[in-house]
């Protein structure tokens, strides 16, 4: 392992690894996640574990990793949030390419490899990968459509495969250059997540649209060959959860659309409403009158996301136009006025 902002060495471009972690009930699965960046083929020159106000966690982690080369424990600088941690990560590390893990998956031995090569084109500014669930209860409810896999964090089906080029990033497996931050700015605060309050997400969407509009040029891929696995815990199988988590994307999707118009803001979304999700509602009746477990509860659960994330999007609009729901972006690079300082 290089040491922190040390370019060159076993790396061509350097990739911090920043991982934003909250809460002690994931000592183990935080674990993992280190040792699996640790192990990558492509050594990272750090992992950065960044603590969400959380001191006794912060305290923790610190000691584990106290004799640990490249393993770099930091407070979030900023509020409360993944935003501000992720924030306080990239103000804190030396590559020049940086890269987030959630702190509930592992990243496959070529991870970090995938993504490196996609930056020899000096083009690319961000770099996804593909992210599979670990159900907990060892295999996918028979009712969950794998349309929307992104519920629990994970790549859905309709997805294009290989290499390709895409409008937006999903945050917990993917990768940017430093320059895009320095283009775009951080990612804003009071859009996304917040420990376990209301699962609000789309802060990736929202900064890579704010990318793409710094710089035109720009172009960012996701390399389905730069895997994770993520957890999925019991409570998130659930019915219930699929519906409070398709209703808060629509009310960040009204966000979103509302801070970059709504053409940007739900050029993919019009795509997969009118393609993705009915051809799996077509699979699910089809899977029903085939007799097939769970098809008909598949093809229900498309509609019933699809309704609740259009009622989120519509109220969402209303409470925008209002000026009742609103988020900042915080400055990083050379010109930031230390609001990204690590702690």
């Amino acid at each position: 392992m290089s040491a922190p902002h040390h370019h060159g060495g076993d790396t061509d471009a350097g990739i911090s690894v920043v991982i934003c972690v909250y809460t002690e009930d994931r000592w183990e699965d935080i674990l993992a996640a280190v040792t699996s960046v640790r192990t990558q083929s492509l050594a990272a020159l750090e992992t950065l574990l960044v603590v969400d106000h959380n001191a006794s966690l912060l305290e923790r982690l610190t000691k584990e990793y106290k004799e640990a080369e490249g393993v770099r424990v930091l407070a979030n600088a900023g509020p409360r949030g993944l935003s501000a941690g992720r924030n306080t990560g990239i103000a804190a590390s030396g590559g020049e390419i940086i890269a987030f893990l959630d702190d509930d998956a592992v990243a496959e031995r070529h991870w970090l490899r995938h993504f490196a090569e996609g930056y020899a084109d000096p083009a690319v500014f961000a770099v996804g990968g593909r992210t599979m669930p670990i159900w907990e209860s060892r295999r996918r409810p028979a009712w969950f459509p794998e349309e929307f896999d992104w519920v629990v964090g994970c790549t859905y089906k309709g997805l294009p495969q290989g290499r390709v080029r895409v409008r937006n990033v999903l945050g917990g497996n993917a990768s940017f250059r430093r320059s895009a931050f320095e283009a775009a700015g951080g990612f804003a605060t009071g859009i996304g997540r917040d420990g376990d309050k209301r699962p609000l997400g789309c802060e990736e969407t929202e900064l890579c649209i704010r990318l793409t509009r710094a710089r035109p040029d720009a172009i960012l891929l996701i390399d389905d060959r730069a895997v994770i696995h993520h957890r999925v815990p019991a409570a998130r199988e659930r019915f219930h959860y699929f519906r409070t988590r398709t209703y808060a994307e629509g009310l960040s999707k009204a966000l979103v659309a509302r801070s970059v118009g709504a053409d940007k803001g739900l050029e993919s979304e019009r795509r997969y409403a009118t393609r993705v999700l009915p051809a799996g509602v077509g699979r699910g009746l089809r899977d029903a009158l085939l007799a097939r477990p769970g098809g008909a509860g598949r093809a229900g659960a498309i509609v019933a996301g699809v309704l609740t994330a259009a009622g989120g999007y519509v109220l969402g609009s209303v409470r925008a136009r209002r000026g009742g729901a609103t988020f900042s972006v915080v400055e990083i690079g050379p010109n930031a006025d230390g609001e990204g300082a690590a702690a």
